[in-house]
Formats: structure tokens, sequence, C-alpha cells
């Protein structure tokens, strides 16, 4: 398929995140270039606001949680604005981290915190960063691991990523589940622990995609084919281990996510850095590419729409049916744009 004469830019949003690196790195590389496209970066605030400009059209194309375009499609938390997904980033990639101050009042675990729930004066307020995002449902599952009931024993608030450590800080939250390198930046400020990885609740679950509105991908199939091809080549780019250092060195600008190479580094580098000593060996934290994390396979869109049932955010099955799977992870645009590789 030929690509459609590009008239304007594609507007491609992103929130400032360690697993944002395929955009990024994409650019840097010169691969939308490479595959003929006039690409513009917008760093957005958080996930609402990702939602809110791809529904509305001020984006085209953007990094987002899995459940979003479910999300969107249903209509929870927005208007019901169909959208898909061609093409998934990476799997894994999150963690729960947890006050400083729980640490000091004896919390290893998810065991001793029940304790500390049980006994402790104080109702504790966790954050997450979209109520449809895999966070909530890998914070929530964590939580019923140790019979500790979500929206009874704790309070469960939304926050945008980049200002979860900031309310940490602040005392205004006493963790969250969230993605790299915010947990990072609660160890090396000493003000929070990472007592979980996402990859240690749900193993290779799938994390962020390339949302647009099936509108767009239909109007404009080649421009959307020859886009999941650059990202497609990026995140192979994001796999490999020799790339590590580059891509650090590149997210660390003020203009992408901003922080150091420190804090990138404790999770990108083979290992991960729970804090308070914890150092353990985390090679899949984020895994970008490799057999089966690309491809929008319909099992993914089927983990995003059980565990929101299972986790209690979404009650009514059939306001998400499993029979649209297909619909909003396309696995045939995934295949199809894998044609459209150019190799160096």
């Amino acid at each position: 398929m030929k690509a459609s004469v590009q008239s304007r830019p594609i507007r491609l949003g992103f929130v400032a995140l360690s697993d944002s690196a395929p955009i990024i790195m994409a650019q840097e590389l010169g691969l939308y270039a490479k595959y003929g496209l006039h690409v513009e970066l917008s760093r957005e605030v958080g996930w609402a606001t990702i939602r809110d400009k791809i529904i509305y059209g001020e984006l085209e194309a953007a990094h987002a949680p899995a459940g979003l375009v479910v999300a969107a499609s249903c209509g929870l938390g927005s208007i019901q604005v169909e959208c898909l997904t061609g093409l998934v980033f990476n799997l894994n990639g999150n963690a729960v981290t947890l006050s400083q101050e729980l640490w000091k009042k004896g919390v290893r675990d998810g065991m001793t915190l029940r304790r500390a729930i049980t006994h402790g004066d104080d109702f504790l307020t966790l954050g997450v960063v979209h109520t449809y995002s895999a966070h909530n449902l890998l914070l929530r599952q964590w939580l019923r691991t140790y019979r500790i009931e979500p929206d009874r024993d704790v309070r469960i608030v939304v926050v945008p990523p980049a200002q979860v450590h900031a309310n940490l800080k602040a005392g205004h939250l006493d963790g969250y589940c969230v993605g790299e390198p915010w947990n990072s930046l609660a160890v090396l400020s000493k003000t929070g622990w990472s007592v979980a990885t996402s990859e240690e609740i749900a193993p290779r679950h799938p994390e962020k995609v390339l949302m647009v509105r099936s509108d767009y991908a239909k109007q404009f199939a080649g421009e959307h084919l020859l886009l999941i091809a650059a990202l497609r080549e990026a995140c192979g780019f994001c796999a490999r281990p020799e790339n590590r250092e580059r891509i650090m060195e590149t997210l660390a600008q003020l203009e992408f996510v901003g922080v150091s190479i420190q804090a990138l580094r404790m999770s990108m580098a083979g290992t991960y850095d729970y804090g308070n000593g914890r150092i353990e060996k985390h090679s899949n934290f984020h895994l970008f590419a490799g057999e089966g994390v690309n491809e929008p396979s319909g099992d993914k869109a089927i983990w995003i729409i059980r565990n929101l049932l299972a986790s209690g955010v979404v009650k009514d099955p059939t306001l998400i049916p499993e029979d649209r799977a297909a619909d909003w992870f396309r696995a045939d645009l995934f295949e199809e744009a894998g044609r459209l590789a150019k190799p160096d």
C-alpha cells in the first residue's frame, strides 16, 4: 500500500517516561525521515491529556497505556470514540513504590503493609496514573494478594506520572504504582522504595501502545503503516543492551524525560534498585522487543479486558465485550507494517 501524501505533520504525543524511548529514539535516529514521514513530537502532562487530544484530533497518534484504547472505544471516562493500536511499545516497566515513612514503621512487603493498615491510625492514599491503565490493575491485584481491599482499606487516587514523586515527597501520597523513572527518583531522593515490580506481579503484561483513532487509521492508512514500521524499528533498537547508554543520554534531555541519567540507569541497565540496599538483576524490566512483544495480539487485549473486570474497575462485562478485542488490537496492521521495513 502506498503512503498517503502527507500535507501536514503527524502530531505524536508522549508522556515523560522511560518507555517513551521508541518514540524519542525514532526521531534521534532519523527513522521518521527514513520512512518519509514528518513527525512533530508533543510532550504531554498525563494520560487524560493524551486521551482527550486523540479524541478531539489534536494528536494523530500517541504513546498511551494499553487500557486507554479499550476505555476510549467503549466510552469509559470520556466520550466514546473508536480507537485502535497497531503496535505495542513494551511489556512490563512499572513498580509499586511506598514511602520511606512506611519503611520506618516496619513495612517490608505486602504482609507487613497489611499489618500496618490494620493496626495503624492513618488511612493510606496510593496513587495510580490513570483509572484504566495497567498501573491501577496491577496495584489492585498486588494489594488483594495480601488481603488488602482497594477502596475499602486504602484510598486510590489518580495523579499524572511526573507528579507522583513530588506528591510522595510532600506527604500527599503514601505510595504509588507508576512507570520509570518515577520509582527510581523516589529511591534516589530517599523518600520511597519499591516493594514490587510489575514483572513480578503480572509477567509480560501489555504496557504502552501506539494509540490512534480508528478513522485516522482508515483515512491515512499508508501513513499510519509507515509510522508503525518506523516505531517498530525503534523498538528493536531500544531492546538491545548496547544501545541503552545512548538511550539514557537522550531521555535525560529536558525536552524529553528530563531526569538524571542515574535515575534512568536504575531500571535500564539490567538491574533494578528497589531502595534500602536491595538491588537485583532485572534484564526484562523493560521489554521493548522480542518474540511476541510488539504484536497487538488478541490475548493482550483480552488481558486488559479481563483485568479491568477482575479488578472491579469495570463492573459490567457488557461494557467491554471480548469479541471486540480484534477491533482494538490490530495484529493485521502490525503484520502489514512489517512488510514495509527498510533494512539499512
